[in-house]
């Protein structure tokens, strides 16, 4: 293929865009960290929340399962060194 300067220049910047956008992409790979999930829903749970969020919406379900899960973990002595330490024994 013959190409004048123009065009090859043209052709050169394209390509180290392109690099640049590759390397870009390799970065974000080698960051990326494996998504673990907090809960453990069951498959029945899962259902349900899918079927609640289509008809109430997502944001008024995800505000009632956390406010559910913060009442839930405010039973237990999380930050209770006693009981860290008991549980140790």
């Amino acid at each position: 293929m013959k190409l004048n300067k123009k065009s090859k220049k043209l052709y050169s910047d394209a390509i180290d865009r392109m690099q640049e956008g590759l390397e870009a992409m390799i970065d974000l790979y080698n960051e990326a960290e494996e998504d673990v999930p907090l809960i453990q829903f069951e498959k029945e749970v899962q259902q349900e929340i899918e079927k609640a969020k289509e008809k109430f919406g997502s944001s008024f379900i995800d505000g009632k399962i956390n406010a559910i899960v913060k009442e839930v973990l405010s039973f237990l002595p999380i930050d209770d060194e006693q009981a860290d330490q008991d549980a140790k024994d």
